[in-house]
């Protein structure tokens, strides 16, 4: 039996699964159905490029956690996942995109033969990875279960990370460090994009100082000139231009776990508009970073934030930022807490944040962010790359 490639100790993953049990249990929960990638590697361990295809963590209401999965992604849960071989479970591959059968049909079953069929069982229902047939399946095959949604439930218990977690993530520092150098190395008038995405690439999977780089959740995000009011382009093959600003959205991820940061690179003479949004969002950084401190709260950092611009005459109307950790494609954030106005989450120790202080205004973007850690006095910016514009001739 080949010994699973842990990334944490099986002490951590037990307290990770009595947490989750006790928020099960302040919700009524008896059987927890996870779908969410992120969440079935915090609480086992598994890590692998099979969320494409219907796969779960089950929590029972004791004993250990039951991955289930395609069959031929088992041996992948062996491999990762700390379980016992027989908590295991693979469905056959007629189940894979079959308009007769659904996936889930055969997870009923095996919770049938467990008697776990006429519990309250918990499933994530807003979740990228869990489908309207999905809960159907569910919901014909255990007629006598009690179905709750438990939507982010285990997202919430990621929220303060361990020391290991933290030690992960600084590793993942190091890298988008790393790259985001690379990117003002090579940046020049006339690149093609796609060749830079390459270097951003290159540099991020070889990481730094013989720390490996992951996968990140997110693409690289770099449109430029006018196109910069959208956030979310991502690249072609047409060649960098003097005079135009090119925000860089991108993270560094180290065993999963990601540290996101932006910076903007001006090729030319900044024009009065950049200069002016990068004034506006330094001072606001500031301010930020000045009240994220525990017993504070999100809204507090996105209240100060949005102060700022506010005197600037500036108006941003989307949230400033969001919880961030171990994650999976399509989206680094833990979908928890967001820095806005309106939530009251309390900043604790050993939270993580990306501070998105980016702006995307009619005729450009800016994107000058940091991911934050909450100490026990204080903030820490986990990555250290110069805070400002950055200009190359």
């Amino acid at each position: 039996m080949k010994q699973a490639n842990l990334k944490f100790s099986l002490p951590e993953y037990e307290a990770r699964l009595q947490k989750t049990r006790k928020a099960m249990e302040a919700k009524g929960i008896d059987v927890l159905i996870c779908s969410d990638p992120s969440n079935m590697n915090w609480l086992t361990g598994y890590d692998g490029w099979s969320f494409y295809v219907h796969q779960c963590v089950v929590v029972p209401p004791t004993g250990e956690p039951i991955w289930y999965g395609r069959g031929q992604d088992a041996p992948g849960a062996k491999f990762t996942a700390y379980l016992k071989h027989e908590n295991i479970i693979g469905y056959p591959d007629h189940y894979v995109q079959s308009t007769e059968r659904h996936p889930l049909d055969y997870l009923s079953a095996k919770l049938t033969e467990r008697g776990l069929d006429k519990l309250t069982i918990g499933v994530e229902m807003d979740n990228y990875w869990f489908s309207a047939a999905a809960f159907a399946s569910l919901t014909k095959h255990l007629p006598n279960a009690r179905f709750v949604d438990a939507t982010a439930l285990v997202n919430w218990q990621r929220a303060v990370k361990s020391e290991t977690e933290i030690k992960y993530m600084r590793n993942a520092a190091r890298i988008v460090e790393a790259m985001h150098q690379r990117i003002f190395d090579k940046i020049e008038v006339g690149m093609r994009k796609c060749d830079l995405v390459a270097e951003i690439y290159d540099a991020g999977t070889r990481g730094v100082d013989g720390i490996g780089g992951d996968y990140p959740a997110i693409v690289p995000l770099l449109p430029s000139g006018v196109e910069a009011s959208a956030p979310h382009l991502t690249w072609d093959d047409r060649p960098m231009k003097s005079g135009e600003g090119t925000f860089f959205e991108i993270a560094g991820c180290y065993h999963r776990y990601h540290v996101p940061l932006s910076r903007t690179v001006f090729l030319g003479k900044p024009t009065q508009a950049f200069i002016d949004a990068e004034k506006a969002t330094l001072e606001g950084m500031d301010a930020g970073l000045a009240v994220a401190k525990p017993g504070n709260t999100c809204e507090d950092i996105a209240n100060a934030f949005f102060g700022v611009l506010k005197k600037y005459g500036i108006v941003k109307d989307n949230r400033t930022g969001y919880g961030i950790g171990v994650s999976y494609p399509p989206d680094w954030g833990e979908r928890t807490m967001s820095l806005r106005p309106g939530d009251r989450s309390e900043l604790k120790p050993g939270m993580t944040f990306h501070f998105m202080t980016g702006l995307w205004l009619e005729d450009m973007g800016f994107e000058t962010t940091e991911s934050i850690l909450i100490t026990e006095t204080g903030v820490e910016c986990l990555a250290n790359v110069p805070r400002k514009l950055l200009v190359k001739d």
